[in-house]
């Protein structure tokens, strides 16, 4: 329309506009950002201390996932025989190890091993024992002297085995078997008491002496553990080995035994219950010594059955029992040097004083017998022991008393403690009034007649009866042994000048080796089966019969008693002591055969074979065996 005015819109200028949630959306992005911040730090501060603080730890932690490491038991050293022939070695053998920080299901594992190879009760007992007592890094023997076929079974079921291994170790061998086994001995597995001692006697393989050389030489047998690194892969498998680092082997020790002549005095010995001591008179080395029956030392490293053991202990013979370091016995007449060389030092009588043998001996209402009905008239001191006259030393036993006759027998090694490597060592018993009194007894008149011809209450080993005429032969203190040399080095006791000369006079000592030269070599002496066919080499040697029970004076009186008809064990002891070359004592021998009834008749042909062997071999001059060289030693 015409005249109407024209509405005009003004444009005003915009206003800036506030978005009302800007303010909280700054503060949550800085909220967020620190937590970010926060979060790296504390991750860069544990990187931190993952790889520089802690780094090694780790390190070494990866590192025992891939790497297992345990101790290795030592090699035992060998005991060889004078020569080198071997006489305990080792043989390789297999066992099954579990280690208890493998695994952490340690019953899970052994029962799943139980399925494959069985264990018995002893063995889940030995286990859980050591479990409790040893620390995880040392493994556990599961099963010990596995077959080819036990391994591959564990091989094959490795992954359900975490923790089980496959060992290689060394088992204990003896060559000789029983022929050393007493003076050897044998080992067997360390029970709580040896650990608790030594630690190291905890890893698998460890064996420790329990009789012979094994046990008084164990710890220079023993050596020093070593270590093995091997990887393995996540089920524990063993995959390689990465070092190893071999333990010390033990010490070799040599004996002074010479194995041939041992073997050559069992034979002569056969099946009789018996033993024999041959030494080396001059320096005390113990040539032979057997101790028969014996027994299988091997079995005691893989374990002694309960049959075998009831058939050990059961026998009448004791095959366990070393009678030669161990066994006592009354002397019988092989005493009578020593109570001879007591009266003598005691001037109670000289070699040429007479004393008249009817047949019996009567004090104070009570007869003692001669071993001759008949008697033997009047003898000196060499008659006396040319016919081991009883009523001789009976009278000449009272005349001394028995402090002087013990006296004299200390000093020739009777009754005493023989310095020799061999444990459970017996001393023997040579009686005196002061020891029955101590054990609450009157000693009387009568104990000392008795001891005058070695009963009674005298005891002594077979070991003292050749320590005793090797000092009658040689007139100094030798002492037995039987350790010649550790890795090589000879011991001291060798050298003859080690030992002193006996307390007596030497006038004394030539009047008992007359005697005893008269018992084997002159008519009517009580040995001739024991002289020598060698030409021009004598023995002397001294007979003895020792009763075990008490025979009554109306049955030894009727002339009907006879002691070979009495039931074996019932039956006198017989034994004989001897050295040669007379004129040259170089080896003395003692010989006990359990109820072998006359030592004339019994002991003194053995002592004769023996002997012979003993100066046909002449091995304390030998430095290899008969027919043998130094490279045929290792093939016994």
């Amino acid at each position: 329309m015409i005249g109407k005015k024209r509405h005009t819109t003004r444009l005003m200028p915009k206003k800036d506009v506030v978005d009302p949630t800007r303010g909280v959306f700054t503060r949550r992005a800085l909220l967020l950002m620190a937590a970010q911040g926060a979060v790296l730090g504390v991750l860069g501060r544990r990187l931190y201390d993952l790889q520089v603080v802690d780094g090694g730890k780790y390190a070494r932690m990866a590192e025992n996932n891939r790497v297992s490491k345990r101790l290795l038991a030592p090699a035992r050293g060998r005991v060889v025989d004078r020569f080198g022939i071997a006489l305990a070695t080792n043989k390789v053998s297999w066992r099954a190890l579990l280690m208890p920080e493998d695994t952490t299901d340690i019953p899970g594992t052994i029962d799943r091993f139980s399925q494959l190879i069985p264990l018995d009760e002893h063995d889940r007992g030995r286990i859980q024992r050591e479990m409790r007592h040893q620390r995880k890094f040392i493994p556990v023997m599961l099963k010990d002297f596995l077959s080819w076929d036990e391994m591959a079974r564990i091989e094959l079921n490795a992954p359900g085995l975490p923790g089980v291994l496959i060992d290689v170790g060394t088992t204990r061998a003896y060559p000789t078997g029983p022929l050393m086994a007493h003076v050897v001995g044998y080992v067997a597995p360390p029970n709580e008491r040896d650990v608790a001692k030594v630690a190291t006697l905890a890893l698998p393989g460890m064996r420790v002496g329990r009789a012979g050389v094994e046990s008084t030489q164990d710890t220079l047998l023993r050596g020093a553990p070593g270590s093995v690194e091997m990887e393995v892969n996540a089920v524990g498998r063993v995959m390689n080995e990465l070092n190893r680092i071999d333990g010390t082997t033990g010490s070799e020790v040599a004996l002074s035994i010479d194995v041939g002549l041992q073997q050559a005095v069992l034979d002569h010995i056969a099946d009789q219950s018996a033993s024999a001591v041959v030494m080396d008179c001059t320096n005390g080395e113990v040539l032979a010594m057997v101790s028969n029956p014996s027994f299988d030392p091997s079995l005691f490293d893989s374990g002694v059955s309960h049959d075998q053991w009831l058939a050990w202990t059961s026998d009448k013979a004791t095959p366990l029992i070393n009678k030669a370091a161990s066994g006592v016995y009354p002397p019988g007449s092989t005493f009578k040097p020593a109570v001879a060389l007591a009266a003598l030092k005691a001037g109670s009588i000289t070699p040429e004083d007479r004393i008249s043998c009817p047949g019996y001996y009567d004090v104070g209402g009570t007869r003692f017998h001669c071993w001759s009905r008949w008697g033997h008239g009047s003898v000196n001191l060499h008659d006396a022991l040319k016919y081991s006259c009883d009523v001789y030393f009976y009278e000449v036993a009272r005349r001394t008393g028995m402090e002087a006759i013990a006296d004299a027998s200390h000093g020739f090694g009777l009754g005493t403690a023989l310095d020799i490597e061999l444990p459970h060592v017996r001393d023997g018993l040579i009686p005196t009034p002061a020891w029955r009194r101590a054990h609450g007894f009157h000693w009387n008149g009568g104990d000392t007649i008795v001891s005058g011809i070695g009963q009674g209450f005298v005891q002594v080993t077979p070991l003292q009866l050749a320590t005793y005429a090797s000092r009658i032969a040689t007139g100094r203190s030798v002492q037995p042994h039987l350790v010649r040399a550790v890795e090589g080095v000879r011991t001291p006791l060798a050298d003859p000048s080690h030992w002193s000369a006996l307390d007596a006079d030497p006038r004394f000592l030539e009047a008992l080796r007359g005697g005893m030269h008269a018992v084997v070599n002159e008519p009517h002496g009580t040995a001739p089966k024991a002289r020598l066919d060698l030409p021009g080499i004598e023995m002397a040697g001294k007979t003895g019969s020792a009763q075990v029970r008490h025979v009554s004076r109306a049955l030894r009186e009727s002339g009907h008693f006879v002691s070979a008809d009495l039931p074996w064990e019932y039956r006198p002891h017989a034994l004989f002591i001897c050295f040669a070359p007379y004129d040259a004592p170089r080896y003395a021998l003692s010989v006990v055969i359990e109820h072998g009834n006359a030592g004339a008749d019994a002991a003194a042909p053995l002592a004769k074979a023996i002997m012979t062997e003993a100066l046909t071999r002449d091995p304390a001059n030998r430095t290899t065996p008969p027919g043998q060289t130094v490279a045929d030693l290792d093939e016994f």
